[in-house]
């Protein structure tokens, strides 16, 4: 027998309980023996059922039971639609032998006890479903008393079950949370924009879905981009679903800038790929499909098409899938804008070099230039190949100080200076000195480098070189027995003084010599530990001895790339190899030079 202060004491262990359950459950013990010491109570049956009136739980136990009776089930009982609470629980009383059995699956227990009656107390649990906690007594039995301890049990039962949703959501605020900064980091780490649309459907499966379908919007529609899914048997057919199926193009088609995460299930996924056996078939859980607008500054981006194989309570809801597409947007644009100034970059860069270099009897010549900026700013590294009058080329390069409009222009008006000089015959020193004076008269606020380098074959099967450099790293030259030697030169950068002169070296190259410009790009290159590529050149361009020009820049450029751990200059080199000429090659004309030069 429990009295006043005995059900006090429970019902304070009961409250204990309910704050450390995970589960409604575990409060089963605690809930039912304060209650069947009750006077005159014989049976306590407790039951759950989901919104539409079907059972889930039942469990009894009985006053002299050593062990509950617990029925897992999923019967649908409409009769018991009637019983169901709308919003405060809801006590009854009621002779045993008037229980509808359609409405009281308790009553194949309660009918076998003693009791002459019920008192039953039907409450909701959350909006999909509700739960029924009911007593056998006797005639002994005060049943308001009875009546009034069910009802402070189900309190507790109620906000147990309230604290273990409430705990829950806050986990899975705190994970989502979690999965929002991971995605950002992710998606943030590529400016690749298809690479970044396959690391959204990587992140999102299965943390948010079983399924992921990412589409980028292009002017002709929906494109499918990529797809993943829990199941691997499952991925083909959602890639081509994602890929072909007409009823997701026209779906998203009509999505637009204002629309939140669309949910859809049942009868709205009829005639879709998702509806019945398909991609997102398989499971036991209905398939869901939610599908989120991609929308960054104004415009839509692109979808994310979900599908879900899950219960409902761990489906996401509207505003985290709209805080996922927003982070989502958001990076594919900036891929998307890191796309089109990455090539709007190129093409002014392109321009700002020569399409190709002249072919002259003899010379195998080459180029190469590799862009060291991750944010892709205009470099300032040029070079060109210029056939002059006396039958001579000259090589020039060059490197403005700093990146962007304005380093782009000075390169521009360099080269450019520099090859009208050259090409009408100017000697390198007097063409470095007037394109300093024209730095100076155009007021421009960075100096540069270059060095020029004219090459007259001799009578003899040698080379004459003749450079001149305004503070340029010097040039080299692979010597054809694997030796290298340094070109002397030396001058004032470009654009600092009004007034400058320009001293000519000379040297000379033998057939199979190879003589090699470059940027302070190649030899400022460096590893991790500080050592410069520039220590370790002379070795790097030996090794390449017999090598023609094109492999000689290439072999270099890719060499000092893989080296350098930190630097974010360009890379531009010039080769010229001298093969020598044979006596029925001549020299090409004049004419022919020109005429070759004009058409780049």
């Amino acid at each position: 027998m429990v009295d006043d202060d005995t059900w006090s004491g429970a019902l304070h262990r009961l409250w204990q309980a309910a704050s450390r359950a995970e589960e409604v459950a575990a409060l089963a013990d605690d809930v039912y023996a304060p209650l069947l010491a009750t006077p005159g109570v014989h049976l306590v049956v407790g039951t759950r059922w989901d919104e539409d009136a079907t059972l889930r739980y039942m469990r009894a136990l009985g006053a002299d039971g050593d062990a509950p009776v617990i029925v897992a089930t999923a019967r649908s009982m409409p009769g018991a639609a009637v019983r169901e609470p709308d919003g405060e629980p809801v006590v009854t009383r009621s002779p045993v032998g008037e229980l509808d059995d359609a409405a009281w699956p308790e009553a194949e227990f309660l009918r076998q006890s003693p009791g002459a009656s019920v008192v039953g107390c039907t409450f909701r649990l959350d909006r999909s479903g509700w739960a029924g906690l009911s007593v056998a007594v006797d005639a002994s039995a005060d049943t308001e008393g009875v009546a009034r301890r069910l009802a402070q049990a189900v309190d507790v039962i109620v906000a147990c079950h309230t604290g273990i949703l409430q705990r829950g959501r806050e986990a899975r605020r705190g994970a989502d949370d979690a999965l929002l900064a991971e995605a950002s980091l992710q998606m943030d780490s590529s400016l690749d924009v298809e690479d970044t649309l396959r690391r959204v459907a990587r992140i999102a499966v299965p943390a948010v879905a079983d399924g992921c379908l990412v589409h980028l919007l292009r002017k002709d529609g929906p494109e499918f981009v990529a797809a993943t899914h829990v199941a691997v048997q499952q991925q083909r057919a959602l890639e081509e679903a994602g890929r072909d199926d007409p009823w997701l193009a026209a779906l998203l088609a009509q999505r637009d800038d204002g629309d939140q995460a669309l949910f859809l299930s049942g009868a709205a996924l009829d005639g879709s790929p998702f509806a019945g056996p398909g991609p997102a078939g398989g499971g036991r859980h209905p398939t869901v499909v939610s599908v989120s607008t991609l929308h960054a500054r104004g415009r839509v981006v692109g979808s994310i098409t979900f599908v879900y194989q899950r219960p409902e309570d761990r489906l996401p809801d509207s505003a985290f899938l709209d805080s996922l597409a927003t982070r989502a947007a958001l990076a594919i644009d900036n891929a998307l804008l890191y796309e089109l100034r990455r090539h709007a970059v190129l093409s002014l860069q392109e321009h700002l070099l020569p399409s190709q270099l002249p072919a002259a009897a003899g010379w195998d010549l080459s180029a190469s230039y590799e862009v060291g900026d991750p944010m892709l700013d205009v470099g300032g590294d040029f070079y060109d190949a210029v056939p002059r009058p006396d039958g001579s080329i000259a090589l020039l390069i060059g490197d403005v100080c700093g990146r962007g409009a304005e380093a782009a222009a000075l390169t521009g008006l360099a080269r450019h200076t520099l090859r009208t000089l050259l090409e009408e015959g100017t000697d390198p020193g007097t063409a470095l000195s007037r394109l300093n004076r024209a730095l100076r008269q155009e007021g421009a606020t960075r100096f540069l480098t270059a060095v020029v380098v004219t090459m007259a074959p001799r009578a003899d099967g040698t080379v004459r070189l003749t450079t001149c450099s305004a503070g340029h790293p010097r040039p080299l030259v692979l010597r054809a027995d694997g030796s290298i030697s340094e070109v002397v030169s030396g001058g004032l950068l470009l654009g600092i003084l009004d007034d400058v002169s320009y001293e000519s070296h000379e040297d000379s190259l033998a057939p199979g010599d190879t003589l090699v410009l470059f940027t302070d790009g190649l030899t400022e290159s460096r590893e991790a530990d500080g050592t410069y590529f520039e220590s370790v050149l002379p070795g790097r361009l030996s090794a390449l001895r017999g090598s023609d020009a094109a492999h000689v820049a290439e072999s270099l450029a890719r060499q000092a790339r893989t080296f350098r751990a930190s630097g974010q200059d360009d890379i531009a080199l010039l080769v010229a190899r001298w093969n020598g000429i044979t006596p029925s090659d001549g020299l090409l004309p004049l004419e022919t030079l020109l005429e070759q030069a004009a058409l780049r």
